[in-house]
């Protein structure tokens, strides 16, 4: 026996064939596009160093914003059918090398914003998420997530998107493993044991494709939204680095035979704020002029993983030890990957 689909489905997929179709177009022809309309300007030539600069800033702008539209579109779709509830669930009561690899794998699909770091942790911990794996997941999150796998790959290739994923979840695992086995509850600030967070349980509304396309489309806004002036101040200084800045400036302070490379990107990253949209533009910028790829994957780390509003709002359920622990030792672990990533590549 067949079903057909209702007509609100129906019109949901063809909407969304379109939208696809229109996406891989733009996307396709991008290239050429950014070429017209460097033309356009008088004056300024392709060739040139000012139209090296606006055609990297046009070119990557359309790339990123479609590749982050795409990827938050989908992603936005996947967690439509899991609940952070039925995430606490899948995380609580497991053994302690699924519930890591599982905390890191959730980390990647339910990536979160800053200001959600604080609820995030207390729900987790709250409904008996041992503390290493709650960790986990808050390093997986904005580290590995999809949009910053994405655009590595549409930038370096599958090969080294696929080691900054093995590298990014190791350095979470490990990092989270570590706090959880050094029992550093007792550094957790005491109010947040006494949260009680009571778990979802059925009753919620069955979702059809229609709702679901129609969230993401939202979400999609609302990521886009929040992240645009990171993402186009990102390209626009990539794409001076990219244009104008000296090769022996980078050459100097992080260049291919300097041991010291790593550290310095990490600790200039660490105090900035901004997401990986925001940061590729300049992980691309700073490898065409000679920093070493695993340099640059670990500024991107250190800005993505260890940004100070996060770990300001973090200091609300962290004391300043533990707060302290977790910077030392994702720090660590970037500074590993970052070393890794230069001999590797």
């Amino acid at each position: 026996m067949t079903t057909t689909a209702p007509p609100r489905t129906r019109e949901a997929w063809a909407r969304f064939a379109g939208t696809a179709a229109l996406w891989v177009a733009l996307f396709v022809l991008n290239g050429r596009f950014a070429d017209w309309l460097v033309s356009l300007i008088p004056g300024v030539t392709e060739d040139g160093r000012l139209g090296e600069v606006i055609r990297f800033f046009i070119y990557d702008t359309i790339k990123i914003g479609l590749l982050l539209t795409a990827v938050v579109f989908a992603v936005t779709v996947l967690r439509s059918f899991i609940s952070v509830e039925r995430t606490r669930d899948l995380l609580g009561g497991r053994g302690r090398v699924v519930g890591y690899a599982l905390a890191a794998a959730l980390g990647v699909v339910m990536p979160f914003c800053s200001c959600s770091a604080v609820p995030m942790f207390i729900g987790f911990v709250a409904a008996g998420v041992p503390l290493g794996m709650t960790m986990t997941f808050l390093i997986a999150s904005p580290l590995v997530n999809e949009v910053a796998v994405i655009l590595v790959a549409g930038s370096f290739g599958v090969e080294v998107a696929a080691l900054y994923v093995a590298t990014g979840l190791t350095v979470a695992v490990v990092s989270g493993a570590v706090i959880g086995r050094l029992g550093l509850e007792r550094w957790v600030e005491p109010f947040v044991f006494a949260v009680r967070t009571p778990t979802a349980r059925g009753g919620a509304p069955r979702l059809d494709w229609a709702d679901r396309f129609a969230a993401a489309r939202v979400e999609v806004r609302a990521i886009l939204g929040r992240v645009w002036p990171y993402l186009v101040a990102g390209i626009a200084i990539g794409a001076v680095i990219h244009g104008w800045a000296p090769e022996d400036l980078f050459a100097r302070w992080a260049g291919e035979d300097d041991p010291l490379a790593v550290p310095i990107a990490v600790l200039f990253g660490i105090p900035l704020y901004s997401n990986a949209a925001g940061t590729i533009p300049l992980v691309e910028a700073l490898n065409a002029k000679g920093v070493a790829l695993g340099t640059s994957i670990a500024f991107m780390m250190s800005v993505v993983a260890l940004s100070l509003p996060e770990l300001i709002l973090l200091r609300r359920v962290l004391t300043v030890r533990l707060l302290a622990t977790f910077v030392a030792i994702v720090a660590t672990g970037i500074l590993i990957t970052g070393y890794l990533l230069n001999v590797i590549v």
